[in-house]
């Protein structure tokens, strides 16, 4: 049995990652962030191909419809845990991949300095570790919520 106190936190987890993912989402669809996105995904191998053939805004756009579609499924995934699975596991691939770019990006590690002394490209992206610790948390959950239910 889930304790209330269990509830609530469940229900800020998924909150917070469902605004995370609508807001950063929506921002895809304007110009200054696909710009900014362009800079790091035009040269990493998933994303690159989608630039010739769809533009700097058009590679943008498909990724925040992926973000939106993943906040929306994990939103539904409190009244229902098949689309929490689904936007969970959106949600887990997202953090792994932008987690990649650790490792292809400039900007990871401040000029003149060491790991983990990280720029600015880095402490965007380390926050993707917390993301990621939330969607595992809430697919396992959607998992046991689906289980249950059989």
């Amino acid at each position: 049995m889930t304790t209330p106190s269990a509830l609530d936190a469940r229900a800020a987890l998924r909150v917070a990652v469902v605004l995370i993912f609508l807001v950063f989402g929506y921002m895809k669809f304007l110009p200054y962030e696909a710009e900014g996105v362009q800079g790091i995904a035009e040269s990493y191998w998933l994303f690159g191909w989608m630039y010739p053939l769809l533009g700097v805004q058009g590679a943008s756009n498909v990724i925040g419809i992926l973000e939106v579609s993943a906040g929306v499924l994990l939103a539904l995934g409190g009244r229902f845990p098949l689309a929490g699975l689904v936007g969970g596991l959106m949600g887990v691939a997202t953090f792994l991949v932008t987690l990649s770019f650790f490792f292809t990006a400039p900007g990871i590690v401040e000029p003149g300095y060491a790991f983990p002394a990280l720029g600015g490209t880095g402490q965007f992206l380390a926050k993707d570790i917390g993301l990621l610790a939330i969607c595992v948390f809430l697919v396992l959950d959607a998992r046991q919520r689906l289980m249950h239910r059989a």
